[in-house]
Parts: structure tokens; C-alpha cells; sequence
């Protein structure tokens, strides 16, 4: 039987500067002269969004067609696009407002100041009935560290070594600040509410946590997931597989509730479950691949690594029926070679200064970019 891939668009915000690595903002002029950019609280990172696409053909052409649009026009300012997903060589003690007169942007400058100021992925998957949808947020909540422990780009933070591979998901103020693993619709609903009137959340879409429903009309009107714990994956080779990955899962969750739905499969309370997943997300923010780790099923210790390769496993044979298993082999390499933040820090180790790696990195992703155009003949 032929499963249907569900329809996916991503969410990029990035970082912009100098080819030194140092970053300028200019996302309020970007948003003015290019259409589909959109500006952030602070103007040295912008975003665009991608429309909803099922075929992954036509997905990596609308991943990298704005990008290669921005980076012509930054060429035009002698700048460029910046790696990572933390202000690697920026300032982070100072805010630097994209817009001075938005009350709600002066609302996240006081309550957040410069923690809010990253760049990440968020992967968005068409889920239109209720139910599933649910089923699937239970799921990759509790897998969600090792999309990220994948994805992990930021172990820089004002010219210095944070300690952190993700020193962006260390710092990001999830809000509130504990999130339940959601029975139904019914209590998302009752527990938004709950929150607004708390003053927890300022709107509806003030939900920052590893992964969130969405759709036209929050909380009653839900259409997707919502994927925000990844750090700015600039391969776009890796993006695909990391979204392969997760929408692998998501169909699976369907197929079998019984055995991936968390609230029927695991051993464990909805309160621990909870509990597991948040401090899973901060191990792997810390040491990513090389995290030790506890299992949803049972609370089982593991690393990482081996976590990943499981899943991988477990996924293959439906990865073969929809003809997306060459698609996950960037997983592969990056649990034999490491993910960016790994690989920029053997790099420090091994004597490169870190304007260095992230100048090394700006050439990279320069490079990701004019490969796959010419793959897919882009560039005329």
C-alpha cells in the first residue's frame, strides 16, 4: 500500500554579515527589497518561509532559491550569509532593534534581552486530523533531542567557546517554562487558556518548546507540527534528511499507535515523560552525539549515537517502500563524522581560531548552495 507524504515547509531564519564572520544586521531593509523576507526583534537575523510542498524535489528548490536571491543582494552590500545559530562573533550584550516603535518587540528586548537572538530550522509537517496530530507531537516530543543533537551548530557566542554544542537551545527562553505532553485537543486547548490568563504566554504563539502544534487559527484550528528544537542546518542535503527522518516517524506513529505513541507504549507517567524529554533536549544541547540519554519506552540509559542509529534502523524499511532511504544517508555521515558544532570545535582544537571556522564555514555553505543549484540547473 502507498503511504502519502505529507505536505512540509520550513521556517529558516538566519544570521548576515561580513565575510570576517562579523554580524550586520540589515533585515529591515532585506524585508523591504526582497519579497518573502520577513524581519525578527533583532535586525541582524531575518527569515523566510517556504510553501508547503509533499515531493522532496521541489522542496530543495524552495529551500535554496530565496537564499541564493539573498545572498545576491547581500553581495551588492559586500555581506554575506552567516553558519551557526548563535552570535558567533557578534555582541551579545546589546540588542539591536529591527524595529523601535513595535511594542511587542520592546516586550521581548526587556523580558529576553539577547538570548532570544539565534537562528534555527523549523520543520513543519501537514498533519490536518486531530488526532495523529497529537499522536505525532507525544512522539517526536520525546525524540526531539536527537533531531537536534543532528543539527547542532552553535558552540560560539561573542568570540568565546560556550561549552555548549547548542549553546542556542542552552539559552532560548522556552516558554512557559514547563510544558505537558498533551492528552488531546481538548486539554492543548484548556491548558493554552490556563496559560493567557496566567500572563505565562502573552499570545497564542508565544509556545516556545521543542516542538508545538500550529495552524490558521491557534489553539482551535490546527493543521501542522510544528519542529523548533534544530539548530540552522546550512547543508540542505542534511535538512532533507533530518525532515525525512521525522516525517518517517510521523507516518509510523499513525500506522502503529500502539507501539510509538508514548502514552500507550511507555512505562513511564505523562509527568516523567516530561521530565525526560526536557532534560534529554539539555543534555544533548550540551555534549549533542555524545550525550547519555534516557529512552521515552522505559527510561533506559543510552548514548545518543546509539539512540540515532535505531532509529534509523527502525525507520529503513519504510524509508525503502516510499523510495527515501538514499535521502538519510547524510544521517549516516554525521554520526561517523560529527555535526557542525563537533566539527568546528576539532577544528579550535586543532588550532584554527574560531573567526576562522566560521569563515571556513561562510565559504561552505557559499559552496552547499552553488553544488545543488548546479545539480539541479538553477543556475541556468
Amino acid at each position: 500500500m502507498t503511504v502519502p507524504l505529507l505536505l512540509k515547509g520550513f521556517e529558516i531564519e538566519l544570521f548576515t554579515g561580513r565575510a570576517n564572520g562579523d554580524n550586520v544586521g540589515v533585515a529591515v531593509e532585506a524585508a523591504r527589497e526582497l519579497n518573502g523576507f520577513v524581519t525578527e526583534p533583532d535586525h541582524r537575523n531575518l527569515e523566510y518561509i517556504t510553501a508547503p510542498e509533499a515531493s522532496y524535489g521541489p522542496l530543495l528548490e524552495a529551500l535554496l532559491a530565496p537564499r541564493r536571491q539573498l545572498r545576491q543582494w547581500l553581495a551588492g552590500r559586500t555581506l554575506t550569509l552567516l553558519p551557526g545559530s548563535t552570535l558567533s562573533l557578534g555582541d551579545p550584550d546589546r540588542f539591536e532593534r529591527s524595529d523601535p516603535s513595535n511594542p511587542y518587540h520592546a516586550l521581548i528586548e526587556s523580558s529576553y534581552g539577547t538570548r532570544v537572538v539565534t537562528a534555527s530550522i523549523h520543520i513543519n509537517l501537514g498533519i490536518a486530523d486531530i488526532t495523529p496530530l497529537f499522536r505525532s507531537l507525544r512522539l517526536i516530543r520525546c525524540e526531539a533531542a536527537l533531531l537536534l543533537a543532528l543539527s547542532a551548530s552553535s558552540p560560539f557566542l561573542g568570540g568565546q567557546i560556550t561549552g555548549a554544542h547548542s549553546q542556542r537551545w542552552l539559552q532560548f527562553p522556552l516558554t512557559p517554562a514547563s510544558v505537558p505532553l498533551f492528552e488531546d485537543h481538548a486539554h492543548y486547548v484548556s491548558w493554552i487558556e490556563d496559560q493567557l490568563k496566567a500572563g505565562a504566554m502573552h499570545n497564542v504563539r508565544h509556545l516556545w518548546t521543542s516542538v508545538r502544534p500550529n495552524g490558521p487559527q491557534r489553539p482551535h484550528e490546527l493543521n501542522r507540527l510544528e519542529l523548533r528544537i534544530c539548530d540552522l542546518i546550512t547543508d540542505p542535503a542534511l535538512l532533507l534528511a533530518v525532515t525525512t527522518l521525522l516525517e518517517l516517524r510521523v507516518l509510523m506513529v499513525q500506522q502503529d499507535p500502539n507501539r510509538l505513541d508514548p502514552f500507550r507504549a511507555s512505562s513511564l507517567s505523562p509527568e516523567a515523560l516530561q521530565a525526560l524529554c526536557d532534560q534529554n533536549d539539555a543534555a544533548v544541547a550540551r555534549t549533542s552525539l555524545d550525550a547519555d540519554l534516557r529512552h521515552w519506552r522505559d527510561g533506559r540509559s543510552l548514548p545518543c549515537r546509539t539512540w540515532i542509529a535505531e532509529l534509523r534502523a527502525d525507520v529503513t524499511p519504510l524509508a525503502e517502500t516510499l523510495g527515501l532511504a538514499q535521502q538519510l544517508e547524510p544521517i549516516d555521515t554525521v554520526l561517523q563524522n560529527g555535526n557542525q558544532a563537533m566539527r568546528w570545535l576539532d577544528a579550535v582544537q586543532n588550532g584554527a581560531s574560531i573567526p576562522e571556522v566560521i569563515q571556513m564555514g561562510i565559504k561552505e555553505m557559499a559552496l552547499q548552495e552553488q553544488t545543488h543549484a548546479q545539480k539541479t540547473g538553477a543556475l541556468g
